[in-house]
């Protein structure tokens, strides 16, 4: 099975992983947009992955056949669950899967996972060489950041870096930064300089206040990464890896938004409605009335009475 990260144009950009916005509906808007060259699913828990929990971890991996490269993200501790989560993603015909040791919400970490991980060695050792044993020649990645309450990334990293992981992903603040304060892309040209040392052939990706694809592109030649992810740049800016980088019209959004919509109402018969609320502040903002609007489709009953506002102006 080929490494795809190793066939990608440099430097390459990502959407970022985020649990309930970067779902199988949001990436094909993205991509109608304006496509990142990597996809990421929203983080999946490997437990639950293993042992079904009413599909709703199936369901978190759908995605089209137009969004590949696309790597599947897996949380938990359970280092036998990683192996068999490994093997159904193998078989699931993505192109990688990455484990997430990054994750901030308290919850999460609270359970040992995400950046709880983080400086956890034996275990985080355990998980990777388990799911490399049932990746099935699929390239295994971790997403990380620079320690959970404090900087630790140096030992951290190395200690990644020694398991010979295909790519790393850094968010360059601790955990317990959030995103309070900016990112330290600093701090990832550091561990550009000791994945030179010691593991040149693994992929690095920063992630972290990157808002634009000139930004990202402005970072990669800075700090030396081979790729860059964009998270919370997505909110600003459907387009943002626009490669042309154009302005877009309000036309031009709320045509996006109603492409949203319908997809949304084709793709999925039992998820709440309400769901989308979360989506309308990317595409209605930054024009006159766009307050009154939004707050018009958040108060809407469904997609029909949400397309026939958007039908009016």
């Amino acid at each position: 099975m080929s490494n795809f990260w190793k066939n990608l144009n440099k430097p390459f950009t990502v959407l970022a992983p985020m649990d309930g916005v970067t779902d199988n509906v949001f990436r094909q808007v993205i991509i109608k947009a304006a496509r990142p060259d990597v996809f990421f699913t929203e983080f999946t828990n490997a437990d639950g992955l293993v042992h079904g929990a009413n599909g709703i971890p199936l369901k978190k991996l759908a995605y089209t056949k137009e969004q590949h490269p696309i790597v599947a993200q897996i949380w938990g501790t359970d280092p036998g669950n990683f192996k068999k989560a490994a093997k159904i993603v193998s078989k699931l015909g993505f192109d990688g899967i990455d484990i997430n040791m990054g994750c901030a919400v308290r919850d999460i970490i609270k359970r040992g996972a995400g950046a709880g991980l983080i400086g956890n060695y034996e275990l985080a050792g355990e998980i990777i060489d388990a799911t490399k044993d049932g990746a099935n020649g699929l390239p295994v990645s971790v997403k990380t950041r620079l320690g959970n309450q404090t900087n630790i990334a140096e030992e951290w990293i190395h200690f990644l870096l020694n398991k010979k992981l295909d790519c790393l992903t850094v968010h360059a603040r601790t955990a317990k930064e959030m995103s309070k304060v900016p990112a330290n892309w600093d701090e990832v040209k550091k561990i550009v300089d000791i994945k030179n040392k010691i593991s040149p052939s693994t992929i690095i990706i920063g992630n972290g206040d990157v808002r634009s694809y000139k930004d990202a592109i402005e970072k990669a030649e800075k700090y030396g990464v081979d790729g860059v992810m964009i998270a919370r740049g997505i909110f600003a800016n459907p387009w943002v890896f626009d490669t042309k980088l154009k302005k877009h019209t309000k036309s031009e959004h709320l045509k996006l938004l109603v492409y949203h919509l319908n997809l949304f109402e084709k793709t999925y018969k039992d998820v709440n409605y309400a769901v989308i609320n979360k989506y309308f502040k990317i595409y209605v903002k930054g024009f006159e009335g766009a307050n009154e609007l939004r707050v018009k489709l958040m108060e809407s009953g469904g997609i029909n009475e949400a397309r026939r506002i958007l039908s009016n102006l």
